[in-house]
């Protein structure tokens, strides 16, 4: 079985998940638009596809065009059967065991998103019934974990990272793993998986047997950012706002390791939510960190910072270079502050509940041309709105570069066009063109276009629909 190309093999949960409801099943099977078919299928080829080299969604798909999965009942429980699956996935014909893990918490996540989760809660406002959705879904997943005092540091950074870069994420996990505290990540290679690598290193040199390394995706992403192998707790969100969401309710602090779009597009949320007012005072550690040699990359993104959101922005975050064991302690430093704020708050230490994050950072926004097109890139609003929207320009750039439909809407529409001022347009064209320069669009960076073109237009004549 080894030498096949692919494998078809069927595959049973472990400790959970024995029976689904006949509606379930109907659901995973549907192939309507209101079905989970396409998703389940994405989802679960990312996860078999575990260490793949490719960042594209649609690439994977087409690579793999020809596997298929179903749900039966069986007499002795659930079973997922398994067509032209990706060898790799398997040690002589069996499922490896965390893959199989992992594929059975897309099928929690989806059918609890998909079928159970209840949306009811009328006297919520729209930005309290996302937190709430949110709550729910990391609480069903089992990734809340309510008497641990907090430890859980989230790390966000690029997949397409050179080696000292990655070596290095190990390192700073490393020192991490040593303090004992545990990772979330955005699941997938480079950044996302270097962390985790070091931690579970210093785990075991700790004799800590229970350490996490909780991997937070979602659907549209994650066939392009496949769960790296150290992942043991794998949760899918239903989209990107809601991922990051996730981030920072659960995790207490951030360290942001080199990258290029989506990390921009993480940075600009977390310091979007840091510079409203009702947040002004709560503790939430932030840390740029990278090896020797990535000071102009730091220089690039403190630059661009500055220059669009202020000084006030900047003041939000450090910046540590070359320095693993005191990216810790710094972290360390931030978490107990967390912990004394909470205890004197009488807040969760699992939940970030006081956290206010403004409904602009939580609506999904749709990476297509006309919604590109009218984001409001002007300095006339609150610098945590312009944060919003320049969020959004980053994510419509992540999804032309890897996600299916954002490709397919440049193959058939062309660049996406993003307009506005010149004082914000010029300091967006720097910070991605050294993103193309250093290779951190994409894995097959050679091949790389870009997906969007800036338009500076004279100050205050930016026309937005309301």
């Amino acid at each position: 079985m080894i030498n096949e190309p692919f494998v078809t093999t069927s595959v049973t949960p472990l400790d959970s998940l024995d029976t689904l409801s006949p509606l379930e099943v109907a659901k995973l099977q549907d192939v309507s638009q209101g079905g989970l078919y396409r998703l389940f299928r994405q989802c679960s080829l990312a996860v078999l596809n575990c260490g793949s080299e490719l960042d594209s969604t649609k690439l994977v798909l087409d690579k793999y065009r020809d596997f298929d999965i179903s749900v039966s009942q069986k007499h002795r429980g659930l079973q997922l059967d398994l067509i032209n699956a990706p060898t790799s996935a398997f040690v002589d014909g069996e499922i490896i065991q965390g893959i199989r893990e992992n594929l059975f918490s897309i099928l929690r996540d989806l059918l609890y998103v998909g079928v159970e989760l209840d949306k009811c809660c009328d006297e919520l406002d729209d930005g309290a019934l996302i937190t709430n959705e949110v709550f729910h879904i990391l609480r069903h997943a089992n990734a809340l974990k309510p008497h641990v005092k907090p430890n859980l540091v989230v790390c966000w950074g690029g997949h397409s990272i050179t080696r000292p870069e990655y070596e290095y994420t190990k390192a700073v996990g490393y020192e991490l793993g040593l303090r004992g505290y545990d990772i979330c990540t955005g699941c997938g290679p480079g950044a996302m998986k270097g962390p985790m690598k070091g931690a579970a290193i210093a785990h075991s040199k700790q004799r800590i047997g229970n350490g996490r390394y909780v991997g937070v995706s979602e659907p549209g992403i994650i066939a392009a950012e496949s769960p790296n192998p150290i992942v043991n707790e794998l949760v899918i969100m239903p989209d990107i706002e809601k991922r990051l969401e996730a981030f920072v309710r659960l995790g207490h602090g951030i360290i942001v390791f080199p990258g290029g779009a989506g990390t921009a597009e993480e940075i600009l949320y977390m310091l979007g939510i840091l510079l409203h007012e009702r947040n002004a005072h709560l503790p939430f550690p932030l840390v740029f960190t990278g090896p020797a040699g990535s000071e102009e990359y730091f220089e690039t993104v403190d630059r661009f910072i500055r220059t669009t959101l202020g000084e006030a922005a900047a003041e939000k975050y450090q910046i540590i270079v070359d320095d693993p064991h005191g990216v810790a302690v710094a972290m360390k430093d931030g978490l107990e502050a967390v912990t004394r704020y909470r205890k004197a708050t009488s807040e969760s230490f699992h939940y970030n509940w006081q956290l206010h994050i403004p409904e602009a950072f939580q609506q999904p926004f749709e990476p297509v041309h006309e919604n590109m097109a009218a984001l409001n890139l002007c300095r006339d609003q609150p610098d945590f709105q312009l944060a919003a929207s320049l969020r959004c320009a980053l994510s419509g750039i992540v999804a032309g570069n890897v996600k299916e439909p954002g490709i397919q809407a440049i193959e058939q529409h062309g660049p996406f066009e993003l307009q506005g001022e010149v004082a914000l347009i010029e300091p967006l064209d720097a910070l991605l063109r050294s993103f193309v320069e250093q290779r951190r669009m994409k894995i097959n960076y050679q091949e790389y276009e870009p997906c969007y073109r800036l338009k500076p237009v004279a100050e205050n004549v930016v026309e937005v629909e309301s």
